[in-house]
């Protein structure tokens, strides 16, 4: 999806004047080579919004790209070239060595200059954001593999304000080479050679409130939603919105989720209390207050989490949340009677006071004509809490998607029988998968949510023999894989499990979530059509853990077992339907 400067898909791009905020291009670059595929697809959406096909069509929303400049690929080859940092970056030095290696490093003279020119008169958050050569490609998206660092911006002088930009752009660069992208790209049919990363640098979208800066909404929508329920079809999407920073969706997958055809809808819960569980407690914002320790090699150096109080004071749940009022157990929407909050976006979805719906489902059509398939766009938007509109959108990414059509037939009577693994009637995927003879697990009776981050480590290993043989494999864990919380699920990194081609997770009575549609493992999970199981501990399908434990197992720790079969093991799934089988010889 990277395309070069002088392409004419982005050759409306002028250079960086050195005038970020004041100059009369809000999209400029610097240096010269590519811009990345995640800037490439932001260029594509500044031609579509200048057009003016949405904007006609949602009054009372304000859709735009934050402010940003992109630097080019060829600062990147420059750096590492002048600080002889190839040898490093493809040793098997640790993460945080590698990237300490990199600090140390100088940027090429050329860019220092416009770098500081910026800082000189930004005093508001900014976003550092990974925009490399391979990011964003349809088979290859590459979702959360590099990093992304905020930053305050905030220091009274210019001199910390640079240094600190400089700091998050070496961890940018150096993220390239980390062992989650390294894992990654085994996976595609490229090399850690081929990669070159460019770099955003955008305004935060969002409002400062005390000594927290944030946006009151963050969201993700998708042209296809793979978990429909109620009257929802797949092809009408869905959208995920949270408040606060998009990391609560992206990385910790929590949001409330909807379809654009049904706003007004609930998600599925079975009780007042469950469905308070489910939803969001806390926030994330950027510290605008006390510095926190030094520490430069640390994707949330500045950000911090904050609990729903804090937001109501700030007066930013009047447009997002309803109340259980405690007398009658009763849901209010709004804000104007005390109670548990709980952030549904009602009056939003369904009230209509902020047409955000109806610019959402147009931005997601624009955007699949543009780029001539299924997409996923990121954005945050921002409310005046004296008023609700306009409201600002700031469109932040898009992304395509892929989804299999493949016509793939599962009976209700297939998923029981005497040779059947696992089935779920809500698995998201769709084929048929005849080369899997190897089975990763998690350890049932060993298994606890204190032991997640352990076993997450265990996986690594495994996962990179059998990447490095080129042996597909099963794995099948508890709670929800690639979880930012331990409590969840295991929170391994996509890199971790790059070689599963069907993953299987297990609810338990302690430990069960609905599968955020929204965040980056997901959006991997599906752009390398990798099947998902969701088995819960209610239903009437399990896990058949008794023949797994009499499997001979070729490899073994405290709470991971990896066996190998005979014979392949038998995979379908009917993508229409979300039913789902695995059977053994």
């Amino acid at each position: 999806m990277s395309d070069r400067i002088t392409s004419s898909s982005i050759e409306n791009l002028t250079r960086f004047d050195r005038h970020f905020f004041t100059g009369k291009e809000k999209f400029t670059y610097m240096g010269s080579g590519s811009l990345g595929g995640k800037a490439h697809g932001l260029a594509r959406v500044k031609n579509i919004l200048e057009s003016g096909a949405i904007a006609h069509s949602t009054p009372g929303v304000v859709i735009e790209i934050p402010t940003l400049t992109v630097i080019a690929t060829d600062y990147f080859e420059l750096f590492m070239k002048q600080n002889n940092l190839y040898e490093v970056a493809y040793s098997d030095m640790r993460d945080d060595l590698m990237a300490h290696a990199f600090q140390k490093a100088e940027l090429p003279a050329q860019l220092v200059g416009d770098l500081r020119a910026l800082v000189e008169q930004v005093h508001t958050p900014l976003a550092i954001r990974s925009s490399s050569m391979l990011e964003d490609a349809m088979f290859e998206p590459f979702a959360s593999v590099y990093a992304t660092k905020m930053i305050p911006n905030n220091q009274p002088d210019a001199d910390t304000r640079f240094r600190k930009l400089v700091e998050a752009i070496k961890f940018i660069y150096a993220s390239t080479y980390f062992k989650d992208a390294s894992n990654y790209i085994r996976m595609t049919k490229h090399t850690t050679v081929d990669e070159k990363m460019a770099v955003v640098i955008q305004e935060v979208v969002g409002q400062r409130f005390d000594n927290r800066f944030y946006p009151q909404i963050c969201g993700v929508a998708r042209s296809y939603n793979f978990y429909p329920t109620g009257h929802a079809k797949p092809e009408e999407g869905v959208v995920d919105l949270a408040l606060g920073l998009g990391k609560m969706i992206v990385d910790d997958g929590v949001a409330w989720s909807y379809s654009p055809a049904y706003p007004g809808a609930n998600p599925p819960y079975n009780s007042l209390n469950d469905l308070l569980k489910q939803t969001q407690t806390e926030y994330w914002a950027i510290n605008m207050g006390k510095p926190p320790a030094f520490d430069p090699i640390k994707e949330t150096e500045y950000m911090l989490r904050y609990n729903l109080e804090d937001a109501e004071n700030d007066g930013s749940l009047s447009f997002i949340a309803s109340t259980l009022r405690p007398e009658d157990g009763r849901i209010t929407i709004g804000t104007g009677v005390k109670g548990p909050r709980l952030i549904d976006f009602a009056p939003i979805l369904k009230l209509g006071e902020i047409k955000l719906n109806d610019a959402l489902k147009s931005l997601l059509k624009t955007c699949e004509d543009a780029i001539g398939s299924l997409v996923e766009i990121e954005f945050a938007a921002t409310i005046d809490k004296r008023q609700a509109t306009p409201l600002r959108l700031g469109f932040l990414q898009v992304r395509p998607m892929v989804v299999s059509h493949a016509k793939v037939d599962v009976a209700t009577e297939e998923l029981t029988g005497d040779k059947v693994l696992a089935a779920s009637e809500n698995v998201l995927g769709n084929g048929i998968i005849e080369s899997i003879k190897d089975i990763v697990y998690v350890k049932e009776e060993n298994f606890g949510a204190k032991h997640t981050q352990k076993i997450a480590a265990e996986l690594e290993p495994i996962n990179f023999k059998l990447v490095e043989s080129k042996k597909p494999y099963l794995i099948i864990g508890f709670g929800r894989w690639g979880t930012s919380d331990p409590q969840a699920g295991i929170p391994v990194n996509f890199g971790q499990i790059s070689g599963a081609k069907v993953i299987v997770e297990a609810t338990l009575p302690d430990m069960s979530f609905v599968l955020s549609q929204g965040s980056h493992f997901f959006h991997n999970v599906t752009s390398f059509q990798i099947c998902y199981f969701s088995i819960y501990h209610w239903g009437e399908f399990a896990v058949n853990w008794e023949w797994l434990k009499k499997q001979k197992a070729v490899a073994e720790t405290e709470f991971v077992r990896h066996v190998e079969l005979q014979s392949p093991l038998h995979i379908k799934v009917d993508g229409r339907s979300g039913r789902g089988v695995i059977e053994y010889e």
